[in-house]
């Protein structure tokens, strides 16, 4: 894993031009021609990041399903304070496909939870969550609402926090995505459609992460800023999540990170869980 972050690491820097700017969809996802890297290079996917400090206004002590089997019966005294970080990485396996335009990439993306400053739990992990994806995508170049369509696709995405019973949580979905950009803004629309379990640990879980996800990133000069929101879509029981990120450069390798959630799911076993947080850190890679 340390092999895979130095080399994401390596490869962001080599695409970063100028801190002022996004990094076109067309360079992050090799849409055009002559940004063509190849297969089997690893390349930055989501953001990596460390947050030292991060707070939660209600821990979730008691995790529960509505699956009795998958709910928690002895609490643990975790503490309002960890430390959160998250790694990602995504390659090329096969391009061209479909008529010569369809690419087929692998992505992974790890978030850990870390109770840290807690010593009545030995400092043990909270909650990791692990999300293997096989994503195709096919560029575009349609003009809509002043933004520009730049990618469509398709994801097959697994998520799993890897726990015993009863915490243990997974699910699997298809993601559809729709990329678009303009000069300073990029935002990604993602509904999915969740696919059935027999041994659902987690039923009712789009219920509170919701359906899909939308993910803006704007940059101000130096400063970025970006948004992920997901939500039910529905006019009964609306549910969801925003997690709002704030950075600004230390140098040209480094920011300093400002991360607030509010909702459900910051985590898979936290799925049903309503918290907010906010944390301080530091991030390598964006967007």
């Amino acid at each position: 894993m340390l092999l895979f972050l130095s080399v994401i690491i390596a490869k962001a820097q080599q695409l970063t031009k100028d801190q002022s700017e996004l990094r076109s969809l067309s360079t992050t996802w090799d849409l055009d021609k002559e940004n063509r890297q190849g297969n089997f290079k690893f390349t930055p996917y989501k953001p990596v990041y460390v947050t030292a400090g991060r707070w939660s206004n209600n821990p979730n002590t008691l995790p529960l399903s509505e699956n009795p089997v998958y709910s928690s019966t002895v609490p643990k005294e975790f503490n309002n304070y960890e430390a959160k970080f998250q790694l990602s990485f995504k390659t090329k396996v096969a391009q061209s496909l479909f008529f010569g335009v369809g690419d087929l990439w692998v992505g992974y993306t790890q978030k850990a939870h870390w109770q840290i400053y807690n010593t009545e739990i030995s400092r043990a992990f909270r909650e990791l969550n692990y999300e293997p994806e096989l994503m195709l995508n096919f560029p575009l170049n349609l003009e809509i609402a002043g933004l520009t369509l730049k990618m469509a696709g398709v994801t097959f995405n697994h998520q799993s926090n890897g726990r015993d019973i009863p915490r243990s949580r997974s699910w699997n979905r298809v993601i559809f995505n729709f990329a678009f950009e303009s000069e300073n803004l990029q935002l990604y629309v993602s509904p999915w459609i969740r696919l059935s379990d027999e041994e659902d640990e987690n039923p009712l879980i789009t219920s509170y992460i919701g359906n899909g996800r939308v993910t803006a990133i704007y940059k101000l000069k130096k400063n970025t800023f970006y948004a992920i929101g997901t939500n039910t879509f529905t006019l009964k029981d609306n549910r969801g999540s925003l997690e709002f990120n704030y950075l600004y450069p230390i140098n040209k390798d480094l920011n300093l990170q400002a991360q607030f959630f509010t909702g459900y799911g910051e985590t898979l076993v936290d799925y049903n869980h309503h918290q907010t947080t906010f944390g301080l850190g530091v991030s390598f890679i964006n967007w």
